[in-house]
């Protein structure tokens, strides 16, 4: 086969004149991003506490939640908000990849 190409210089260089052209095309034709959408996997933790303000709910039902969830393997963040209907919503954000299962 090397043979082939010896004999044949024009051939030989034509075939890697196709490649290159080949690989140039390919090379601005790829998908690629320079910053990818990439979703961290989150948790969403919801508890109601009826009638409580929010400062109400924010001591007696967020902060303790929030010490007991602190420090969980793989937490990146956490964010909280209380409301003055009752309610309190913890969303804990994870590392990108990491499995929730």
């Amino acid at each position: 086969m090397v043979n082939f190409f010896i004999h044949r210089p024009i051939f030989a260089s034509a075939i890697a004149i196709i490649m290159v052209l080949a690989g140039t095309i390919c090379y601005f034709l790829l998908p690629v991003s320079q910053f990818p959408d990439i979703t961290p996997p989150q948790v969403v933790v919801s508890a109601h506490y009826p009638g409580a303000s929010a400062q109400v709910v924010a001591d007696t039902v967020t902060t303790p939640l929030e010490q007991q969830i602190n420090g969980v393997q793989g937490m990146t963040y956490m964010s909280s908000t209380s409301s003055n209907d009752g309610s309190s919503t913890i969303t804990i954000t994870f590392d990108v990849g990491y499995s929730l299962s």
